[in-house]
């Protein structure tokens, strides 16, 4: 038997493992959209969700009418608003923080404070809402006092 290819009269080229061309830190990071409930007020962020959690702070529970809000935070220069409505209106609730919403249906979107390179959007304005599971709940002294929260387990290093 003979160690050339028979088509062309030369020896086979032993197969070479495919090499990936980036390395897995290269891959682009995951771009996340969200919106209000009318759809007029839409959003889009990149990266990977960021210290999700519930919050029960008195200006949370007024706002949404629910005992929690679930936050989620991404960088704040990947924000870009991408709805017709724009920006959506803003509400300062803090003297160094301001809340976004729809002034069509009234949806909170947005949390951001003076200073940060963090934008904290409500968890479930996502379109996807996987990989947000909340890891803490601040102002958990306020929660209803029939609030009983399982939280997802802590990462680990």
């Amino acid at each position: 038997m003979s160690n050339t290819s028979p088509a062309f009269g030369t020896p086979p080229v032993p197969a070479q493992p495919l090499l990936a061309t980036r390395a897995a830190s290269d891959a682009p990071p995951p771009v996340r959209t969200g919106h209000c409930q009318c759809g007029r007020i839409s959003y889009q962020v990149v990266g990977v969700p960021d210290d999700p959690h519930l919050c029960s702070c008195v200006h949370e529970t007024r706002i949404s009418g629910g005992p929690a809000v679930l936050w989620v935070g991404f960088p704040l220069d990947s924000l870009i608003w991408t709805g017709t409505g724009g920006e959506p209106k803003w509400y300062a609730t803090y003297p160094t923080l301001r809340r976004g919403f729809c002034p069509n249906c009234g949806t909170h979107l947005v949390s951001v404070a003076d200073g940060s390179t963090m934008v904290m959007v409500t968890g479930f304005s996502l379109t996807d809402q996987s990989g947000i599971e909340p890891l803490g709940h601040s102002h958990r002294e306020n929660a209803a006092p029939w609030m009983h929260i399982t939280l997802a387990p802590s990462p680990t290093s």
